[in-house]
């Protein structure tokens, strides 16, 4: 490898909004990001009924469906 081409490798932490802190490896030292694992509804199985159940019926009226 030649010298002095490389960006320099850090231990970074990442912060998520929700306040999970993890450490990971980067060119950055510091990350801040909006979602993680912890917070994520197809990682943690949360997903609010009502919010799935709005884009179904924004879907079918969309297409026209009906039952």
């Amino acid at each position: 490898m030649r010298e002095g081409i490389h960006p320099a490798y850090y231990q970074a932490k990442v912060v998520c909004n929700c306040g999970n802190e993890f450490v990971t490896g980067s060119t950055k030292p510091e990350i801040h990001v909006e979602i993680c694992s912890k917070c994520h509804s197809f990682y943690t199985g949360q997903q609010k009924a009502a919010q799935a159940r709005g884009r179904i019926d924004k879907f079918n009226r969309k297409y026209g469906i009906t039952k």
